[in-house]
Protein backbone atom coordinates (compact mmCIF):
# COMPACT_ATOMS: atom_id res chain seq x y z
CA UNK A 1 0.00 0.00 0.00
CA UNK A 2 3.00 1.95 0.93
CA UNK A 3 4.32 1.09 -2.61
CA UNK A 4 1.62 2.38 -4.70
CA UNK A 5 1.11 5.63 -2.31
CA UNK A 6 5.03 6.19 -3.55
CA UNK A 7 4.49 5.29 -6.76
CA UNK A 8 1.37 7.59 -7.22
CA UNK A 9 3.34 10.77 -5.56
CA UNK A 10 6.53 10.42 -8.19
CA UNK A 11 4.30 10.06 -10.99
CA UNK A 12 2.19 13.23 -9.85
CA UNK A 13 6.11 15.01 -9.27
CA UNK A 14 6.55 13.32 -13.21
CA UNK A 15 3.62 15.13 -14.79
CA UNK A 16 3.87 18.42 -12.88
CA UNK A 17 7.66 19.33 -13.84
CA UNK A 18 6.26 19.27 -17.79
CA UNK A 19 3.85 22.09 -16.54
CA UNK A 20 6.11 24.09 -14.82
CA UNK A 21 8.27 24.07 -17.61
CA UNK A 22 5.69 25.16 -20.20
CA UNK A 23 4.67 28.19 -17.66
CA UNK A 24 8.38 29.03 -17.40
CA UNK A 25 8.38 28.91 -21.02
CA UNK A 26 5.85 30.60 -21.43
CA UNK A 27 6.58 33.75 -18.36
CA UNK A 28 10.08 33.89 -19.77
CA UNK A 29 9.19 36.04 -23.60
CA UNK A 30 8.01 38.88 -20.63
CA UNK A 31 11.03 38.56 -18.28
CA UNK A 32 12.50 41.36 -20.20
CA UNK A 33 9.71 43.42 -20.59
CA UNK A 34 9.15 43.58 -16.77
CA UNK A 35 12.18 44.25 -16.05
CA UNK A 36 12.70 47.44 -18.21
CA UNK A 37 9.43 48.81 -16.78
CA UNK A 38 10.17 48.29 -13.29
CA UNK A 39 13.49 50.08 -14.15
CA UNK A 40 11.48 52.73 -16.31
CA UNK A 41 8.81 53.42 -13.50
CA UNK A 42 11.98 53.50 -10.93
CA UNK A 43 14.12 56.17 -12.85
CA UNK A 44 10.99 58.13 -13.95
CA UNK A 45 10.08 58.46 -10.02
CA UNK A 46 13.49 59.04 -9.08
CA UNK A 47 13.89 61.79 -10.87
CA UNK A 48 16.37 60.42 -13.56
CA UNK A 49 14.50 61.18 -16.17
CA UNK A 50 11.90 64.15 -16.88
CA UNK A 51 8.20 63.10 -16.34
CA UNK A 52 7.61 65.81 -19.44
CA UNK A 53 9.61 63.77 -21.35
CA UNK A 54 9.41 60.34 -20.66
CA UNK A 55 6.44 59.81 -18.30
CA UNK A 56 6.24 56.28 -15.72
CA UNK A 57 5.12 53.35 -16.92
CA UNK A 58 2.08 53.84 -14.12
CA UNK A 59 1.11 57.79 -16.00
CA UNK A 60 0.95 55.55 -19.31
CA UNK A 61 -1.19 53.22 -17.64
CA UNK A 62 -3.69 55.83 -16.29
CA UNK A 63 -3.75 57.58 -19.65
CA UNK A 64 -5.08 54.18 -21.09
CA UNK A 65 -7.50 53.39 -18.23
CA UNK A 66 -9.10 57.04 -19.11
CA UNK A 67 -8.95 56.68 -23.23
CA UNK A 68 -10.62 53.40 -23.03
CA UNK A 69 -13.59 54.66 -20.49
CA UNK A 70 -14.18 57.76 -23.01
CA UNK A 71 -13.89 55.00 -25.87
CA UNK A 72 -11.50 56.58 -28.01
CA UNK A 73 -8.50 53.94 -27.35
CA UNK A 74 -10.99 52.02 -29.31
CA UNK A 75 -12.35 53.74 -32.00
CA UNK A 76 -8.75 54.36 -32.60
CA UNK A 77 -7.74 51.03 -32.29
CA UNK A 78 -10.73 49.65 -34.86
CA UNK A 79 -9.97 52.34 -37.57
CA UNK A 80 -6.43 51.45 -37.53
CA UNK A 81 -7.00 47.50 -37.41
CA UNK A 82 -9.94 48.27 -40.36
CA UNK A 83 -6.91 49.97 -42.86
CA UNK A 84 -4.26 47.03 -41.69
CA UNK A 85 -6.72 44.27 -42.24
CA UNK A 86 -8.20 46.09 -45.65
CA UNK A 87 -4.31 46.62 -46.86
CA UNK A 88 -3.34 42.83 -46.18
CA UNK A 89 -6.28 41.34 -47.97
CA UNK A 90 -5.21 43.62 -50.96
CA UNK A 91 -1.42 43.35 -51.37
CA UNK A 92 -1.72 40.26 -49.51
CA UNK A 93 -4.07 38.44 -52.25
CA UNK A 94 -2.02 40.42 -54.85
CA UNK A 95 1.51 39.14 -53.75
CA UNK A 96 0.46 35.62 -53.12
CA UNK A 97 -1.36 35.68 -56.73
CA UNK A 98 1.79 36.76 -58.58
CA UNK A 99 3.83 34.17 -56.49
CA UNK A 100 1.75 31.40 -57.97
CA UNK A 101 1.83 32.47 -60.96
CA UNK A 102 5.14 33.14 -61.58
CA UNK A 103 6.41 30.59 -59.81
CA UNK A 104 4.60 28.20 -61.90
CA UNK A 105 4.89 29.74 -65.28
CA UNK A 106 8.68 30.51 -66.52
CA UNK A 107 6.74 33.06 -69.47
CA UNK A 108 5.50 35.28 -66.31
CA UNK A 109 7.96 35.32 -64.14
CA UNK A 110 10.38 36.72 -67.17
CA UNK A 111 7.62 38.90 -67.84
CA UNK A 112 7.00 40.16 -64.56
CA UNK A 113 10.09 39.29 -62.04
CA UNK A 114 12.60 41.77 -63.22
CA UNK A 115 10.23 44.59 -63.23
CA UNK A 116 8.94 43.87 -59.61
CA UNK A 117 12.36 43.10 -58.71
CA UNK A 118 12.83 46.91 -59.18
CA UNK A 119 9.91 48.33 -57.97
CA UNK A 120 10.53 46.31 -54.44
CA UNK A 121 14.18 48.05 -54.26
CA UNK A 122 12.38 52.02 -53.70
CA UNK A 123 11.21 52.61 -50.43
CA UNK A 124 7.81 52.32 -50.46
CA UNK A 125 7.32 55.08 -47.69
CA UNK A 126 9.52 57.22 -50.04
CA UNK A 127 6.34 57.19 -52.39
CA UNK A 128 4.12 59.11 -50.10
CA UNK A 129 4.48 62.43 -52.07
CA UNK A 130 3.55 60.47 -54.92
CA UNK A 131 0.66 58.79 -53.54
CA UNK A 132 -0.92 61.98 -51.97
CA UNK A 133 -1.37 63.07 -55.60
CA UNK A 134 -2.15 60.50 -56.76
CA UNK A 135 -5.18 59.66 -54.48
CA UNK A 136 -5.44 62.72 -51.85
CA UNK A 137 -5.46 62.35 -48.25
CA UNK A 138 -8.11 59.94 -47.54
CA UNK A 139 -8.81 56.29 -47.01
CA UNK A 140 -7.65 55.08 -50.12
CA UNK A 141 -3.80 56.80 -49.78
CA UNK A 142 -3.34 54.53 -46.84
CA UNK A 143 -4.60 51.22 -47.69
CA UNK A 144 -2.69 51.61 -51.01
CA UNK A 145 0.39 52.41 -49.02
CA UNK A 146 -0.39 49.35 -46.26
CA UNK A 147 -0.79 47.05 -49.76
CA UNK A 148 2.55 48.01 -51.26
CA UNK A 149 3.85 47.41 -48.02
CA UNK A 150 2.53 43.70 -47.75
CA UNK A 151 2.80 43.23 -51.04
CA UNK A 152 6.66 42.14 -51.41
CA UNK A 153 7.17 39.99 -48.66
CA UNK A 154 4.37 37.49 -49.54
CA UNK A 155 5.53 37.67 -53.26
CA UNK A 156 8.83 36.74 -52.44
CA UNK A 157 8.03 34.36 -50.29
CA UNK A 158 5.34 32.21 -52.16
CA UNK A 159 7.35 32.62 -55.42
CA UNK A 160 10.28 30.87 -53.16
CA UNK A 161 7.84 28.19 -51.63
CA UNK A 162 6.42 26.92 -55.16
CA UNK A 163 9.66 27.11 -56.78
CA UNK A 164 11.58 25.29 -54.13
CA UNK A 165 9.49 22.21 -54.14
CA UNK A 166 10.75 19.00 -54.09
CA UNK A 167 10.94 17.46 -58.10
CA UNK A 168 10.48 14.17 -56.88
CA UNK A 169 7.18 15.03 -55.43
CA UNK A 170 5.90 16.23 -58.93
CA UNK A 171 7.30 13.42 -60.33
CA UNK A 172 4.91 11.09 -58.04
CA UNK A 173 2.04 13.13 -57.96
CA UNK A 174 2.20 12.45 -62.39
CA UNK A 175 2.80 9.21 -61.34
CA UNK A 176 -0.41 8.92 -59.91
CA UNK A 177 -2.25 10.73 -62.66
CA UNK A 178 -2.94 13.90 -60.81
CA UNK A 179 -4.33 16.84 -63.16
CA UNK A 180 -2.44 19.86 -63.05
CA UNK A 181 -4.95 21.43 -60.51
CA UNK A 182 -4.83 18.72 -58.44
CA UNK A 183 -1.04 19.28 -58.25
CA UNK A 184 -0.83 22.37 -57.26
CA UNK A 185 -4.07 22.11 -54.91
CA UNK A 186 -2.72 18.78 -53.63
CA UNK A 187 1.55 18.77 -53.66
CA UNK A 188 2.87 22.74 -54.64
CA UNK A 189 0.94 24.70 -52.44
CA UNK A 190 1.07 22.67 -49.03
CA UNK A 191 4.52 22.33 -49.82
CA UNK A 192 5.06 26.46 -50.16
CA UNK A 193 2.63 26.75 -47.22
CA UNK A 194 5.64 27.19 -44.60
CA UNK A 195 7.27 29.71 -47.30
CA UNK A 196 4.21 31.22 -47.56
CA UNK A 197 3.59 32.07 -44.00
CA UNK A 198 7.13 33.37 -43.29
CA UNK A 199 6.15 35.70 -46.00
CA UNK A 200 2.75 36.66 -44.00
CA UNK A 201 4.94 37.22 -40.78
CA UNK A 202 7.34 39.36 -42.61
CA UNK A 203 4.50 41.30 -43.92
CA UNK A 204 2.80 42.13 -40.67
CA UNK A 205 5.39 43.65 -39.80
CA UNK A 206 5.68 45.75 -42.65
CA UNK A 207 1.84 46.37 -42.21
CA UNK A 208 2.02 48.40 -39.11
CA UNK A 209 4.93 49.85 -39.85
CA UNK A 210 3.65 51.42 -43.18
CA UNK A 211 0.30 52.37 -41.15
CA UNK A 212 2.10 54.26 -38.69
CA UNK A 213 3.28 56.60 -41.09
CA UNK A 214 0.33 56.72 -43.34
CA UNK A 215 -1.71 57.61 -40.71
CA UNK A 216 0.17 60.84 -40.13
CA UNK A 217 -1.39 61.69 -43.91
CA UNK A 218 -4.10 63.90 -42.35
CA UNK A 219 -6.07 61.09 -40.41
CA UNK A 220 -9.21 62.12 -38.36
CA UNK A 221 -9.22 58.66 -36.68
CA UNK A 222 -6.63 56.45 -36.34
CA UNK A 223 -3.97 55.25 -33.69
CA UNK A 224 -1.25 57.11 -35.75
CA UNK A 225 -3.69 59.99 -35.63
CA UNK A 226 -4.13 59.80 -32.03
CA UNK A 227 -0.47 60.69 -31.36
CA UNK A 228 -0.01 63.15 -33.40
CA UNK A 229 -3.00 64.87 -31.83
CA UNK A 230 -1.52 64.54 -28.76
CA UNK A 231 2.50 65.13 -29.76
CA UNK A 232 0.27 68.65 -30.26
CA UNK A 233 -0.42 69.29 -26.77
CA UNK A 234 3.35 67.58 -25.64
CA UNK A 235 0.57 64.99 -23.79
CA UNK A 236 3.37 62.31 -23.80
CA UNK A 237 1.67 59.85 -22.03
CA UNK A 238 -0.75 59.39 -24.86
CA UNK A 239 2.02 59.35 -27.49
CA UNK A 240 3.67 56.42 -25.48
CA UNK A 241 0.60 54.96 -25.24
CA UNK A 242 -0.12 54.70 -28.78
CA UNK A 243 3.36 53.10 -29.67
CA UNK A 244 2.87 50.94 -26.81
CA UNK A 245 -0.46 49.86 -28.36
CA UNK A 246 1.16 49.47 -32.34
CA UNK A 247 3.38 46.91 -30.88
CA UNK A 248 1.00 45.06 -29.04
CA UNK A 249 -1.39 44.63 -32.01
CA UNK A 250 2.31 44.00 -34.17
CA UNK A 251 2.94 41.09 -31.39
CA UNK A 252 -0.83 39.99 -31.18
CA UNK A 253 -0.97 39.46 -35.29
CA UNK A 254 2.59 37.44 -34.87
CA UNK A 255 0.67 35.25 -31.96
CA UNK A 256 -1.91 35.00 -34.76
CA UNK A 257 -0.14 33.85 -37.50
CA UNK A 258 2.25 31.42 -35.08
CA UNK A 259 -1.04 29.97 -34.16
CA UNK A 260 -2.04 29.24 -37.85
CA UNK A 261 1.11 27.63 -38.71
CA UNK A 262 1.07 25.23 -35.89
CA UNK A 263 -2.96 24.43 -36.82
CA UNK A 264 -1.97 24.21 -40.52
CA UNK A 265 1.11 22.51 -40.96
CA UNK A 266 0.88 19.68 -38.00
CA UNK A 267 2.11 17.08 -41.39
CA UNK A 268 5.40 19.24 -41.05
CA UNK A 269 8.67 17.57 -39.38
CA UNK A 270 10.02 20.81 -37.77
CA UNK A 271 6.30 21.45 -36.49
CA UNK A 272 5.70 17.77 -35.42
CA UNK A 273 9.37 17.53 -33.85
CA UNK A 274 8.36 20.81 -32.05
CA UNK A 275 5.68 19.26 -30.62
CA UNK A 276 7.28 16.46 -29.03
CA UNK A 277 9.74 18.70 -27.82
CA UNK A 278 6.93 20.56 -25.56
CA UNK A 279 5.62 17.23 -24.44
Amino acid sequence: MADTSVAGYAAGDTRSKPNFKRLGSALLPWALPIVLLVVWEIAARTGLVTARLMPAPTTVAAAFWKSLLNGSLIVHTLASTQRALIGLAIGGGLGFIAGVVNGLWKPAETLLDSTLQMVRNIPHLALIPLVILWFGIDETAKIFLVSIGVFFPIYINTFYGVRTIDPQLVEMASVYGLDRKALIMRIILPGALPSILVGLRYALGFMWLTLIVAETISATSGIGYMTMNAREFLQTDVVLLGIIVYALLGKLADVATRAIEKRVLVWHPAYQAGQEGGR
